[in-house]
């Protein structure tokens, strides 16, 4: 037998093995399918029909399970996303998701959407932040995802300020590394003459901007699709966006990944009316005000020192009650409903003047 030939036979083997797990792998998809609507159909007669399907702790549950369980080749990262997608459409059996994001089609938070509750969530598209909140509040979506803060950036201080009179709770959070691209229908640099782009995006791509298209005019607008679609339109115009909003709008990428560092990445928070519970690894988001007086702020935060707390973020936003008067906005590392950070949650609210949990929820799974 020829070498040639040996490899072929080995190649055919190879083949044939993987033919034969792939059979394997879809009798067990279809089976856990199966089970998916099992767990249906026993909530369901167990409620009476009023049930929540979406268990964002379970999920979370799994994935950081499934990640540490993982043998390789494929990074954990990668793993996490495949299954993520089974459990994505084994849960449509029993009832498809709807969240609202950020529009148009092709924008970030979309992809925040769908990396957090998978394809087969049915996602819809809304011009504001604004209109997020409201869709979720009047029950047209179960859920919405709204940029929170940015690695380079900062602070999405529009999206805190409408917690303040919002009943709605955060459910989850979503970690997203952001690739910027220059998108456009012209040929070589030269012939550009205005960027379009989210403000935040054209901040996190000055330097690039700078050094290759100083004298385009930038120009900010709602999002980065709706930069891609405006560019679409105009041979001399360029968008800031992600390579989702090239494929939609059909633009070539003239320059991948301009964005000035390299680990740029955004915060995405979910947001709903249902409760998360404790998954083991979780934050709760607080929203705080206290007496305008020395040592205001140290003496009401105390309680997390004392149960030892960690306290992973705070942002001050003007409360609009009056001149100089702020709420602070706070992420601390556990569940309410976990002994020591109920407890220092009972004393912290004794001291306040305003105390609000806006939730707990998993941390992002990456």
């Amino acid at each position: 037998m020829t070498k040639a030939t040996t490899e072929e036979a080995e190649l055919e083997a190879v083949r044939n093995r993987i033919d034969a797990i792939d059979q394997e792998l879809l009798a067990l998809i279809s089976e856990r399918a199966r089970c998916a609507q099992q767990v249906a159909h026993i909530k369901t007669e167990a409620s009476g029909g009023a049930v929540q399907f979406y268990r964002p702790e379970r999920e979370v549950a799994v994935l950081r399970r499934i990640k540490d369980a993982n043998p390789g080749p494929l990074d954990g990262e990668e793993v996490a996303r495949l299954f993520r997608e089974i459990m994505s459409a084994c849960l449509a059996l029993e009832r498809p998701l709807n969240a609202a994001f950020l529009g148009p089609e092709g924008t970030f938070t979309q992809a925040a959407a769908i990396k957090h509750f998978g394809h087969s969530v049915v996602t819809k598209a809304m011009a504001t932040i604004d209109e997020i909140f409201r869709e979720v509040e009047s029950d047209a979506c179960d859920f919405g995802v709204v940029p929170v803060e940015n690695s380079t950036e900062g602070v999405v201080s529009h999206t805190l300020d409408l917690f303040m009179n919002s009943a709605l709770m955060i459910t989850g959070e979503v970690c997203l590394r952001i690739h910027h691209h220059l998108l456009t229908q012209a040929d070589d640099l030269g012939a550009i003459r205005k960027v379009y782009s989210h403000q935040q995006s054209l901040a996190q791509c000055r330097e690039w901007l700078d050094r290759y298209l100083l004298t385009a005019e930038r120009i900010a607008v709602g999002s980065n699709a709706e930069a891609a679609r405006l560019a679409a339109g105009e041979p001399d115009a360029a968008a800031v966006a992600g390579i989702q909003a090239a494929e939609i709008y059909d633009l070539k990428v003239l320059a991948e990944r301009i964005e000035d560092e390299p680990c740029n990445t955004t915060r995405f928070l979910v947001i709903g009316k249902q409760d998360a519970r404790p998954s083991g690894q979780d934050k709760t988001s607080l929203l705080l005000s206290c007496n305008n007086k020395a040592g205001g702020l140290h003496s009401l935060l105390a309680p997390l020192a004392v149960h030892g707390i960690s306290m992973t973020r705070i942002e001050s936003r003007p409360s609009r009650r009056g001149v100089w008067d702020y709420v602070f906005f706070v992420d601390i590392i556990g569940h309410r409903q976990d002994p020591n950070v109920a407890y220092a949650l009972q004393n912290l609210e004794k001291d306040a003047l305003l105390f609000k949990v806006l939730g707990s929820y998993p941390l992002a799974v990456l």
